[in-house]
């Protein structure tokens, strides 16, 4: 076969599973696991296949007009080149060992055929968007991952949280999504195709007359998919889902989608000064904000996806500063460490026997209870931690690095203020990463917690797939940052000396911090009762159940509900913790600046509706009703009565025209 025609495949495959498990869901129950796994499987392996073939070269281009438009034609169009093979392995690789995890995790879950054929959509979908040549092709794959999360994010719609984290995820990111749509109608019009090649063509000759435009239009649909500040508040929420969807999003598709998208189109973005200037500023408040948010988080899932939140802030940086060689050799990394994260979060709440149990104060025992996920969690986070040699020392360093070319004027289009705003940003975060990784492991690993029911040894299908992303998290960054060059057009992604030791130097830094509060910490509480409401350092019970809610972990009704007092957060973050916590109340200030006014338009045209044009309805009606009566009350049926009417009506026709004789 062709390397046109393997690529092809690729997408298409995981769409024929998700529609023949979907049919076949019911009627055939014992189908649906292999057609779940082995779709995704051979679409990895033809990835694989494509990705040897095209080994870094020239790009794969193929295209066949998809209909007439009298304007700017749309084409299904591939365009293959380094980028998109790689990133296509990383989604082939994740989707598998999701997609084999699950079928443990959710072994005994009677919406499992519906869940698997929705994963198997969503990797078709994000496959889709890889490979892609055209940008409306592209937009399809971006909407049907949209479509995806909301119902799996939604999975559990028994709960509250599940249906509203559910809800949250689509009409936040549609809100981006429609700027989106806009700034593609508006590239396409300035650059006469919606074809890749052919934009990108055009804005090398300086076609594109309203550059800086297009490039914020187009970031607004970026900040909404990869959950970049101010749209990123859906993807905490989104933990309601089940775990193994919260890494296929998080690692291989959806939030993913955005930086590649910026990647795959950098030079638009870099025909704009003043884009690349706020695409700087949105990587920085990510950046810190999240680092900040995660260090306050009691929930281990939205530990997780704060960090998420971050890495991505790391990407777009990187892409700010005009190095998308160093944002795709950290996507691809941090797509093996942070999906073994939450594969191996998912064994240690399958161990607590309940996803409410995620909550790292009740957390107890768990090394020896889960050493699988023990190990490997331990491995991606110190690859999340970037401690080198563990491949996210790597990947951040070449983020880093790019970003102290670009604030030294070195190279790049970027102005230095970008550069530095990313540098300066990624070095504090590199401290605020550390902080909470080393705060999650003492506290899912070796705090003190009430212990939960052991629940047995977990499947093996769960315990294998850890071990296999564990390689990838510790060796991928050594073996590529020597070789990935020659796939992404020749940029070195070697670590720099400055960026190393100070990145290195902050990371280890904060790790001692927080192991020093929290032995400070358990120290001080070690006679406390862990259930005491007095051994919460504010020393205020509504505020403990105001937080609890806010990160939706169980209010401590009972002892084993109690936060740890010997959360180092708390002790670091000090006032700031509680705000941290709601992640700074930007929900609320979307509620008071969108969702209220919304509702009290809402209100108000209800009002409208029902007291004004109801009420001109029915005075309408109530005339002719009235006249009606009257009419009714004329229509007797007694003889005499119309007689009588009928002398009355000629006498006073008579008296009338002796009245008018008279007055002639």
């Amino acid at each position: 076969m062709t390397t046109t025609t393997l690529a092809v495949l690729v997408p298409v495959l995981p769409f024929l599973g998700a529609l023949a498990g979907l049919l076949l869901g019911r009627t055939a129950p014992g189908f649906v696991r292999p057609l779940a796994v082995l779709p995704t499987l051979t679409a990895l392996a033809l990835a694989v296949i494509v990705a040897v073939r095209q080994g870094g070269d020239a790009a794969v281009d193929a295209a066949t007009e998809l209909t007439p438009t009298g304007s700017v034609p749309i084409e299904l169009a591939l365009h293959i080149d380094g980028f998109a093979a790689l990133v296509a392995v990383l989604v082939g690789t994740v989707a598998t060992c999701v997609q084999i995890y699950s079928t443990g995790y959710l072994r005994d879950d009677p919406r499992y055929p519906s869940y698997a054929a929705l994963v198997s959509l969503f990797t078709s979908a994000m496959f889709l968007v890889v490979y892609s040549g055209d940008l409306m092709v592209l937009l399809v794959g971006w909407e049907v991952m949209g479509i995806c999360s909301y119902f799996l994010v939604g999975h559990y719609w028994e709960t509250p949280e599940a249906r509203a984290a559910s809800l949250k995820a689509f009409l936040v990111t549609k809100l981006g999504d429609v700027p989106f749509l806009i700034g593609l109608f508006a590239l396409a019009t300035d650059a006469g195709s919606f074809r890749i090649t052919k934009v990108l063509a055009s804005v090398a000759h300086g076609g594109l007359d309203h550059p800086t435009l297009i490039a914020l239009l187009l970031l607004a649909g970026v900040a909404g998919k990869s959950a970049q500040f101010p749209l990123h508040t859906w993807l905490p929420d989104a933990m309601a889902g089940p775990t193994p969807v919260s890494a296929l999003i998080h690692a291989a598709t959806m939030v993913a989608a955005g930086v590649y998208f910026v990647a795959r189109l950098l030079p638009v973005f870099e025909a704009s000064r003043a884009a690349l200037v706020v695409l700087a500023v949105m990587a920085a408040v990510t950046m810190v904000g999240s680092g900040l948010a995660a260090l306050a988080q009691d929930d281990i899932k939205r530990v997780l996806a704060y960090s998420t939140i971050g890495q991505l802030g790391y990407m777009t940086g990187a892409l700010a500063v005009g190095d998308r060689s160093a944002a795709v050799f950290h996507l691809l990394s941090h797509g093996a460490f942070k999906a073994l994260l939450f594969l191996a979060a998912g064994v240690v709440i399958h161990a607590a026997g309940t996803n409410s149990l995620a909550a790292m104060s009740r957390m107890t025992g768990l090394r020896d209870r889960v050493p699988d996920a023990f190990w490997t969690m331990t491995v991606a986070l110190l690859a999340l931690a970037a401690v080198p040699p563990f491949s996210g020392f790597f990947s951040k360093e070449s983020v880093l690095g790019a970003a102290e070319h670009a604030a030294t004027g070195h190279t790049g289009p970027a102005p230095a203020a970008a550069g530095w705003t990313v540098l300066v940003a990624g070095l504090l975060t590199a401290l605020l990463t550390a902080a909470y990784a080393a705060r999650l492991w003492l506290l899912a690993f070796r705090g003190r917690g009430a212990e939960a029911p052991d629940h047995g040894r977990q499947p093996l299908t769960m315990t294998v797939v850890l071990w296999v992303l564990a390689v990838p998290s510790l060796a991928f960054g050594g073996l590529a940052y020597r070789s990935l060059p020659d796939w992404f057009g020749g940029d070195s992604l070697a670590p720099t000396l400055t960026t190393s030791v100070l990145g290195t130097g902050l990371a280890l830094t904060g790790g001692l911090v927080v192991y020093g509060a929290w032995r400070h910490t358990t120290a001080r509480t070690a006679r406390v009762p862990l259930g005491a409401v007095a051994a919460h350092p504010e020393g205020d019970a509504g505020l403990v159940e105001a937080e609890a809610i806010a990160s939706h972990t169980p209010a401590y009704g009972d002892v084993a509900s109690a936060p740890d007092p010997a959360d180092p957060g708390r002790l670091l973050l000090g006032p700031l913790h509680r705000h941290a916590a709601t992640g700074f109340h930007l929900d609320a200030v979307y509620t008071a600046l969108l969702v209220r006014p919304v509702l009290a338009a809402a209100g108000l045209v209800r009002f409208l509706d029902r007291e004004v044009v109801d009420t001109y309805v029915r005075g309408a009606g109530t005339l002719p009703r009235w006249l009606g009566a009257a009419v009714r009350r004329a229509q007797t049926g007694n003889v005499q009565t119309y007689v009588s009417a009928l002398l009355a009506g000629t006498l006073v026709l008579a008296v009338a025209a002796l009245l008018v004789a008279a007055g002639a």
